[in-house]
């Protein structure tokens, strides 16, 4: 969800330079911790999970244009050091695949890092409070939690960067009215994992061309601002946001109890423990 989608040339100077210095000395110093905890032995898990979150990230469900993360599953398999290089790998193939700008990538890898340091540190609390067994609800609230808050960040950024219409699609989400229209008229889901869009019939394409483009005429005749204002583009994010949360809960809940079930030291010891073979007891998912 705190995934921005802003192409070069948007973001002012300050903000994405900001952004790609914050990220390269975040990436330094998750190297360096990281390594000293014995991150070699974690590479391929590193790899599997940016995988993941990398097909998730590019996959969209079009009614209400949320992509689905999978970041705090990333979170709580890598931690928050580890989470953070996974965060730049996911992030700068994305950019290099047209999801996003490539000035944008150090904001970006700075949202999902924080996105996946949150969410783990919100189901370690929660496991230790309410025990092992209760890990699956324990993650689903916290991928709500999470991303209610990354998105009030997403928010912030826009603000900052001066943005609204050209950040993110509304899907059936009217930005105007604030209503939804057919929630189906564009498909119910798209794999933009090759070129960033879904690829329709050039036929169709230039027929619903030609009957927007006299919509999108009047519109700007009708409006000076070229895209939403931070005020509207808080209110579609906060109106289809919630929505895109509670399925992510859901997926996410259901992984991290299925890998608690078959791994529980990877949940529960995370990617740089000294052993990952299940402890005695680990298997019934006692403490």
């Amino acid at each position: 969800m705190s995934h921005i989608h802003i192409p070069d040339g948007v973001l002012p100077v300050w903000l994405w330079v900001g952004g790609w210095v914050l990220a390269l000395g975040l990436i330094t110093l998750a190297a360096r911790f990281g390594g000293r905890a014995g991150a070699r032995r974690a590479v391929p898990l590193i790899g599997a999970v940016s995988a993941l979150v990398l097909v998730a990230m590019s996959s969209e469900i079009v009614p209400i244009a949320y992509h689905i993360n999978l970041t705090v599953v990333a979170g709580v398999l890598l931690g928050p050091w580890l989470g953070a290089v996974a965060a730049f790998i996911v992030v700068l193939v994305l950019a290099l695949l047209g999801h996003g700008g490539v000035t944008v990538v150090g904001l970006n890898t700075l949202m999902i890092a924080a996105e996946m340091a949150i969410g783990w540190a919100l189901v370690r609390g929660g496991v230790r409070l309410l025990g092992r067994s209760r890990v699956g609800v324990v993650s689903g609230v916290a991928t709500v939690l999470t991303l209610a808050i990354t998105t009030s960040l997403l928010v912030g950024v826009v603000a900052l960067a001066g943005t609204g219409g050209a950040v993110r699609e509304t899907g059936a989400l009217d930005p105007e009215t604030l209503e939804f229209r057919d929630p189906f008229s564009d498909g119910v889901f798209s794999l933009g994992l090759l070129g960033g869009e879904h690829e329709h019939d050039a036929e169709a394409d230039a027929d619903h061309e030609e009957e927007t483009a006299e919509e999108h005429a009047a519109h700007a005749e009708e409006t000076s601002e070229p895209g939403l204002n931070v005020g509207r583009f808080a209110a579609v994010v906060f109106t289809l946001g919630p929505i895109g949360w509670a399925l992510e809960a859901l997926v996410t809940a259901a992984i991290i109890g299925y890998v608690a079930r078959v791994r529980p030291s990877l949940v529960f010891e995370g990617a740089l423990a000294a052993d990952h073979r299940p402890r005695y007891g680990d298997e019934q998912g006692g403490h």
